[in-house]
């Protein structure tokens, strides 16, 4: 049984395989004379190269998810995408965060047409269901000297 390699927080591996599949199969000696470019000898555009490697690593869903949320105002509409952001995606789950409680039971009433057009945008699949959660109560837990206990009682959001 064969590891999976470790992931590569800066990047390296996945730079030094997009150098690769720029410069094909096989690195090219250096050249000592310039010579004219003819041309035949244009240079791949770079967005060829991601894209043979996006396709190669498997992630072709996962960008066309992400470059379709970058339009999040277009999907819900402007006042809506004012109070909300999508904050990941993962196992066909989009997580969007609201800023109050208000918005987020707004966003969950919409919530089916939500999936609807990401799927026929994206695929049937791809989305299956859309988390609404709403805005994060802040920590009372600061210091050294905290004190153990319930802290204070208030709602927020």
């Amino acid at each position: 049984m064969t590891e999976t390699p470790e992931h590569d927080p800066q990047g390296t591996d996945l730079a030094k395989q997009i150098a690769r599949a720029a410069r094909g199969t096989t690195p090219k000696p250096p050249q000592r004379k310039r010579r004219p470019v003819s041309p035949t000898d244009e240079p791949t555009p770079l967005g060829d190269i991601l894209k043979e490697v996006i396709d190669a690593q498997g992630w072709t869903r996962e960008v066309n998810v992400h470059q379709l949320l970058a339009r999040w105002p277009e999907l819900v509409g402007a006042v809506n995408a004012e109070h909300s952001t999508p904050t990941g995606y993962a196992d066909t789950v989009l997580t969007v965060r609201a800023d109050s409680s208000t918005w987020a039971s707004s966003l969950r009433l919409i919530a089916p047409q939500l999936v609807a057009r990401l799927n026929e945008q994206l695929g049937q699949g791809t989305v299956t269901r859309v988390n609404v959660v709403g805005p994060e109560a802040p920590s009372w837990k600061k210091g050294r000297r905290s004190v153990p206990g319930r802290g204070p009682r208030d709602t927020y959001g």
